[in-house]
């Protein structure tokens, strides 16, 4: 028997437990949380650009809160493309394994 199933965390269930999964419970699946990423990152973008037209409109005073709101969308936009460019890579590497 492996030493590793016998340690105890309050952050991990005992084997018994894990090994019987009903259905309710759901792992969440990579699609799933890049999809949930996508949306907070259209989110980012969309309060943005809701901000930058209320600057011009001059409904917003506090340029701060525009450049910041700005830089996040930004960043949030570049973690993303760093992210599908690593997926695609992997997967560019996959394909040229032999097998």
């Amino acid at each position: 028997m492996n030493n590793i199933n016998h340690i105890q965390t309050p952050f991990i269930q005992s084997p018994s437990i894990t090994a019987v999964k009903s259905e309710e419970q759901k792992v969440e699946g990579f699609r799933e949380i890049f999809n949930n990423a996508l949306s907070e990152v259209n989110a980012a973008q969309l309060e943005s650009n809701r901000l930058t037209e209320k600057l011009a409109t001059g409904e917003v005073n506090d340029i701060h809160e525009v450049m910041i709101a700005s830089q996040k969308a930004t960043l949030s936009l570049q973690l993303t493309v760093q992210v599908r460019n690593k997926v695609v890579e992997a997967y560019q590497e996959m394909m040229r394994m032999q097998v």
